[in-house]
């Protein structure tokens, strides 16, 4: 077993029986055919089930709404992407030596899919039960300082409601590319806001989410400014 494994699989709480299939969570498709594609497409789902679960428990009185806004702050790619980092994932992919080059061990979208494939992985190996406990582990910190009335905006919301308040025109958003495989396209986003010279980008798995995650960088900027 090589370091940076044994330190992912502590960082989930969770060893691996099969090396085989904590190998493959672990493979870009540039390094393999025996990639991580698929488990990453089921992984996304049973962490979205896993995050709304927690979520629900953790509020049990906070409307659907809240809650629906709540999971996405959660399971973006941002948030996994950190959360990826921040075990070190990027040093156990296995990587085409072209991937490596271009800086593939700290892409985001890279490491927040190789987070779900391996939670996928978990489940595949252990059941739901064993990759709810990985993800409450990956998201404790997050979901303890989770706040519904100061954290229910979504960003575009947020960032309405803080040029309306400065007597400013709303943003406009535009798509710069989409990037990926048909599956699980990468979707570039643009918040330009035409009176304050201000364009920013942000990357996510929809147009909704790419929109969102320019959006926060705009707001934070702006605050920051302020």
């Amino acid at each position: 077993m090589s370091a940076p494994d044994a330190r992912v699989e502590q960082a989930l709480g969770h060893v691996f029986a099969s090396r085989a299939l904590l190998a493959q969570a672990l493979t870009h498709s540039s390094f393999s055919s025996s990639h991580n594609e698929r488990l990453e497409l089921l992984g996304d789902a049973v962490l979205d089930c896993a995050a709304t679960d927690l979520l629900f428990r953790r509020f049990p009185d906070t409307p659907e709404g809240l809650l629906s806004r709540l999971r996405a702050s959660l399971v973006k790619e941002d948030t996994l992407a950190e959360i990826a980092a921040g075990i070190a994932l990027g040093d156990a992919l296995r990587l085409s030596a072209g991937e490596q080059k271009t800086g593939g061990r700290g892409r985001p979208a890279l490491l927040a899919n190789a987070l779900e494939a391996l939670i996928g992985a978990v489940f595949l190996e252990a059941g739901y039960d064993a990759a709810r406990a990985v993800v409450a582990r990956l998201l404790e910190s997050r979901l303890v300082a989770l706040n519904p009335e100061r954290d229910a905006r979504d960003p575009k919301t947020a960032l309405q409601e803080w040029l309306h308040a400065q007597a400013k025109q709303p943003p406009r958003y535009e798509i710069v590319s989409t990037t990926g495989p048909a599956h699980a396209p990468v979707f570039r986003a643009a918040c330009v806001i035409d009176t304050l010279g201000l364009r920013t980008e942000g990357e996510g798995r929809s147009r909704r989410h790419a929109e969102q995650a320019a959006a926060a960088c705009a707001l934070e900027q702006l605050q920051g400014a302020a």
